[in-house]
This record gives structure tokens, C-alpha cells and sequence, in this order.
């Protein structure tokens, strides 16, 4: 049996509807009793009602599940209470988070995880299926990288659980990997003009999950991700640098975070429909050696929905590895190639 967890959210409701969608019919289970049976109801599935600050209640809800899909972000506060509760009952975890210090510390549990068979498979979403796979496939074909440099732009726009995390994370720096180890940089560290085949655009570093992702994927030791922005975004990154300690108080980031709130839930249907996400990878060797790959993919609320629910099917139907995992030690650099809309190609 496969359990959402958050599926009253935006992104949690585009995996109930792609899991309908492939003849999946899992169990819901969510904090707010009401909103959840309401949801259950609608659809003629089963629901159980638990917050992730009681474990018992917890336990019980997940009670004979096989494998979690979680939702609910920020998953810098969640994700340690599901995970958890998965390992106390033997449940592989899957989430759809983005952010490094969730990766960094699910990956400090694979000892523990392991041990009882369960595997810890976080950011089966946008963040960070594509960019993963690229990754991994740039690995391929350059075995001796010892720099990765991933980029992004596109996309629907944000929902409220994403522009949340981001509000909550403002003021924070940024981050790379080098030598193996990641390191704070400030906001906007360095720019860089990265050319995603149909346009070239100026992109900028952010603390993007494949900081960590790629590195357990890859064993890469430097490792760069960049986004599109423009130069006026720049400009606002690198201001953050200087009132990070305003941006970081309570206060501040309360106020962020009331104004996310009175905002739509996420992109429209139409506006997701109309939207493709581009990505851009490049890895070098010591030798001077390098190579360019480059990814198209749906929207990346669209394809979370598809990646996550594909990977759930897979772990359930025997591909599950014990253990702390990435997308594509699990799945296969060429995974995201099986979603419909992806296409990938090699200069």
C-alpha cells in the first residue's frame, strides 16, 4: 500500500491525481482530519488523520503501508518525523524535497536504515529526478569528472509550499561542493551565461539539493548549480548578503510567509500545461576533458507528480535498495527519459 502524506497540498494533489491516473489508489493521510476525509471522500479512497509531532498517531496511520510518499514541506521540519516513523515500521520513504540539509541528513542515516531494510529515497520531484539523471549520464559519459556544473531555468511559476521553504530559507548563503565537502558561499556567488540550446541566458548559483544529490550519485567532487535569473534577481541576491540578519529574524520571515499565503496555491493547469523546464549539464576532467548534455522536461510541478508516482510503483514492484539512495542509483541515469515530454541531448 502506498500513503501520501500531504495530498491536500498543491504539489500533494497532483500526485493523488497522477496516481489515480495510473490505477493507484493510495491511502491519504494528513494533520488536518477534516480537510483530508474531505479530499478521501471525493475520490472513494481511504484516509487517516495524524500530525507529525505524535509519533503514536503516526504509527498507526501508517499502519500496514508499504511505502510513504511524503508532501508536506518544508521537509527541513517534517522530514525527520516521517523518516522516523518509516524506519520504526519498516516503510520506504520517499519525499519531494529540494533542500541540502534534508539530503545531507537522511544520508547520515543509511547505517541505521540499512539495517532494517528500508530505503530513504528523497527528492523524486523536480528536485532532483532531472538534473540527477543528467548528472549520473554526464558521469557516463566523462567517468574521469571531477567537475559538475548543472543549470535550470523555465517552469509554471511557484506554489505557496515552494515560495514558503524559500521565504524561510531567505537570507541564508549559498552553497557548492569542493573536494568533496559543501561549503556556504554568499548569495549570488558567481553568474554565468549558460547556453540551454534554444537561448543562452545569464544563470546565477543557489543552494540547489544536487549539491549533495550529485555527489552520492556521481562521487564528483565539485559541484556548481545555477539558475536562471535575471540581472535584477542578481542584483537582490547579492543585496540579501547584507541584510541576511534582517531577513533571517522571526519577524521578517513571518511577514514573508503571511504574504505567501494570500497567493493562489500554485501555477494553473493551463499555465503548467504551456511550460517546460530546460536543464543544462556540464562535467571536466583534470586532463582538460569536458562534455555538455542538456535535458527538456514538462513543468516542474507536473513532473514531480509523474516522477514521484513512478518512482513509488518501481520501489514497491522490487526496485527499493536499502538504504540512503539518490534518483538515479536507484532508477538509472536514464530514468527520467521514461517520463512523457523528457528528451536529452549530447554536444
Amino acid at each position: 500500500m502506498i500513503v501520501i502524506y500531504g495530498a491536500t497540498g498543491y504539489t500533494g494533489q497532483l500526485v493523488l491525481d497522477e496516481c489515480l491516473a495510473q490505477g493507484v489508489r493510495p491511502l491519504l493521510v494528513g494533520r488536518d482530519a477534516s480537510a483530508v476525509r474531505a479530499l478521501a471522500i471525493r475520490h472513494g479512497l481511504d484516509w487517516r488523520a495524524a500530525a507529525l509531532d505524535d509519533a503514536c498517531a503516526l504509527d498507526d496511520a501508517l499502519a500496514g503501508a508499504a511505502l510513504v510518499i511524503h508532501c508536506a514541506g518544508p521537509f527541513s521540519r517534517t522530514s525527520r518525523p516521517m523518516a522516523d516513523a518509516c524506519l520504526r515500521l519498516h516503510v520506504h520513504y520517499l519525499d519531494i524535497t529540494g533542500e541540502i540539509a534534508v539530503f545531507e541528513a537522511l544520508a547520515a542515516r543509511d547505517t541505521e536504515a540499512r539495517a532494517v531494510g528500508v530505503m530513504l529515497l528523497p527528492g523524486v520531484g523536480f528536485d532532483v529526478v532531472p538534473s540527477d539523471c543528467l548528472a549520473a549520464h554526464l558521469k557516463r559519459r566523462l567517468p574521469s569528472a571531477t567537475a559538475l556544473t548543472l543549470a535550470f531555468y523555465g517552469g509554471s511559476g511557484l506554489s505557496r509550499g515552494t515560495a514558503t521553504t524559500m521565504a524561510e530559507n531567505a537570507g541564508s548563503p549559498g552553497a557548492v561542493r569542493r573536494d568533496g565537502r559543501i561549503v556556504p558561499v554568499p548569495p549570488a556567488w558567481r553568474t554565468r551565461v549558460v547556453n540551454f540550446g534554444e537561448k543562452a541566458l545569464l544563470t546565477v548559483t543557489i543552494p540547489w539539493g544536487d549539491v549533495s544529490t550529485a555527489y552520492h550519485s556521481t562521487g564528483i567532487p565539485n559541484i556548481e548549480v545555477y539558475a536562471a535569473a535575471p540581472p535584477s534577481a542578481v542584483r537582490s541576491l547579492r543585496l540579501s548578503r547584507y541584510l541576511g540578519p534582517i531577513l533571517r529574524t522571526p519577524w521578517v520571515r513571518a511577514r514573508l510567509v503571511a504574504a505567501i499565503r494570500r497567493r493562489p496555491p500554485g501555477p494553473s493547469a493551463e499555465a503548467r500545461a504551456h511550460s517546460s523546464a530546460f536543464l543544462f549539464g556540464e562535467v571536466r576532467d583534470d586532463a582538460g576533458r569536458s562534455a555538455v548534455s542538456r535535458l527538456r522536461t514538462l513543468d516542474g510541478y507536473s513532473l514531480t507528480a509523474k516522477t514521484a508516482v513512478r518512482a513509488a510503483q518501481a520501489a514497491i514492484g522490487g526496485k527499493a535498495i536499502p538504504g540512503f539512495q539518490t534518483p538515479s542509483r536507484v532508477f538509472g541515469a536514464d530514468f527520467i527519459l521514461s517520463i512523457p515530454g523528457s528528451t536529452r541531448t549530447d554536444d
